[in-house]
C-alpha cells in the first residue's frame, strides 16, 4: 500500500494506493460506526462492485443509502445533481453526512459537485474505478456538470476527505476505457518528467496487461506529480492550469461531438498531438519530440486525429468559451520539450486553423 499526502492545512488528506483495500479496517476516513452516508455509482458498476461496499458499511455499522445513476458523460449534467440533492433531503442527510463517489470521473466530478453545494458544503469521498480517475480525475478537488455549450463549465473546488485507490476495480474495466486513461499519464509524462516519458515508451504494454507493479507505479508516479501541483495552486489561477495540456483542443472535440461519443482520453490524446504540432508551428518544439508523442499514442491504440467532420469554425467556437481563455484571447499549454510546458496566451487563429487543417505527415 501507498500513501501521498495532498498537504492544504485543514483540508488536507491522504490518497491511499493499493489491491484490495476494501477488505482492510477503517479505511473510509473519516468515517466511523453510528455516521451516515451516502454512495453515489452508476448501473453498471452498481452491479459488478456495489455489494463489496454495502458489506463493508454494514460491518462498520454505518448507515449507507443509495443514489444510482445512469452511466455515461451524457448524464454529468444538473439533473443528476437534482436527483442526488433530492435523494439527501428524503433521506434527513444533514451537514455531517459523508457522500461516497464509487465510479470514474463522471462519478466523481457529479459527487464532488453535489458534496460542494449540499446545504453549502459536506465531505466526500473518492473510490476511483477507472484508471483516468486514478491517476488524475479523482484527485485535486476539481468538481462540475457540463452544460450543453461547454465541458465542466459548472462547478466548483472542493476537495475530497479523502481517495481510495484500488487496482483491483482495473480488472472490469473494458479496455477501451483503460488505455482512453493512459492519454492522461502521457500528458503528466510531457508537463513534467522525461524520464517518466520513456518508462511509458518501454512499458505501457505492461500497463495495459494489468502488471501489477507497472500499474502501482504509474498511479503512484501520477498522484505524486498532482498533488505537488495542487498544493501549489489548488484553485487553478496559475501553475495548475499546465494540467489541461490537450485539454482545450480534446474539450472542443468532446463538445462537438456531444458526450460519450468518445471518451475523454481519446480526445485528450488527439489534443496532446494538435498542442504539440501547434508549439511546432510557433516555432517551440521539436518536430522529433511530436513524432514521439504521436508513435507513444499510436502505439496503445489512441487517436492521433479529430473527427473527420469537424470544421475548424467548430473547434474555435468551443475553443474560446475555454475556461482558461482571458479577455476573449484563447490560452493554450504548449510543450517546449517533453518535460517542460509553457502557458501562451493568444495563439493566432491562423496557427489554429493550419494545425488542425493539415493532417500529420507522421511515419514510424
Amino acid at each position: 500500500m501507498e500513501i501521498v499526502r495532498v498537504n492544504l492545512g485543514e483540508k488536507s488528506y491522504k490518497i491511499i494506493i493499493g489491491s484490495n483495500l476494501l477488505k482492510q479496517d477503517d479505511i473510509f476516513f473519516p468515517l466511523k460506526s453510528g455516521d451516515q452516508a451516502m454512495l453515489i455509482t452508476n448501473k453498471i458498476l452498481a452491479n459488478i462492485w456495489k455489494d463489496l461496499v454495502v458489506s463493508y458499511f454494514n460491518n462498520a455499522k454505518i448507515r449507507l443509502d443509495q443514489v444510482i445513476l445512469s452511466d455515461g458523460e451524457q448524464y454529468k449534467n444538473l439533473s443528476s445533481i437534482e436527483l442526488i440533492i433530492s435523494s439527501l433531503l428524503k433521506y434527513t442527510h444533514n451537514r455531517d453526512t459523508t457522500l461516497v463517489a464509487l465510479g470514474g470521473g463522471v462519478i466523481g466530478d457529479i459527487t464532488g459537485f453535489s458534496a460542494a453545494i449540499y446545504q453549502r458544503g459536506v465531505r466526500y469521498i473518492q473510490i476511483p474505478t477507472s484508471f483516468l480517475s486514478q491517476v488524475d480525475a479523482a484527485i485535486g478537488g476539481k468538481t462540475a456538470v457540463n452544460h450543453i455549450l461547454g465541458k465542466n463549465m459548472i462547478g466548483s473546488f472542493w476537495q475530497p476527505s479523502s481517495v481510495i485507490i484500488d487496482t483491483i476495480f482495473l480488472q472490469t474495466l473494458p479496455k477501451r476505457e483503460l488505455i482512453s486513461g493512459l492519454a492522461e499519464v502521457i500528458k503528466y509524462a510531457i508537463i513534467f518528467d522525461q524520464e517518466f516519458f520513456i518508462w511509458l515508451e518501454n512499458n505501457v504494454f505492461h500497463i495495459i496487461e494489468l502488471n501489477q507493479s507497472a500499474i502501482n507505479y504509474c498511479i503512484y508516479k501520477c498522484c505524486l506529480l498532482k498533488s505537488k501541483l495542487v498544493e501549489l495552486d489548488e484553485k487553478d489561477t496559475n501553475l495548475r492550469a499546465v494540467l489541461n495540456l490537450g485539454h482545450t483542443y480534446g474539450h472542443a472535440i468532446e463538445s462537438y461531438v456531444g458526450y460519450g461519443n468518445w471518451l475523454h482520453g481519446e480526445a485528450v490524446a488527439v489534443g496532446l498531438v494538435m498542442a504539440a504540432r501547434t508549439s511546432e508551428k510557433l516555432g517551440q518544439f521539436n518536430v522529433k519530440e511530436t513524432c514521439r508523442i504521436i508513435k507513444l499514442i499510436k502505439k496503445i491504440g489512441l487517436p492521433i486525429e479529430g473527427p473527420k467532420n469537424m470544421p475548424f469554425s467548430a473547434y474555435f467556437f468551443h475553443m474560446q468559451r475555454d475556461k482558461k481563455s482571458i479577455s476573449n484571447k484563447i490560452r493554450m499549454i504548449l510543450p517546449i520539450r517533453i518535460g517542460e510546458v509553457k502557458i501562451y496566451t493568444g495563439v493566432e487563429k491562423d496557427v489554429i486553423s493550419w494545425v488542425i487543417n493539415n493532417r500529420c505527415n507522421y511515419s514510424e
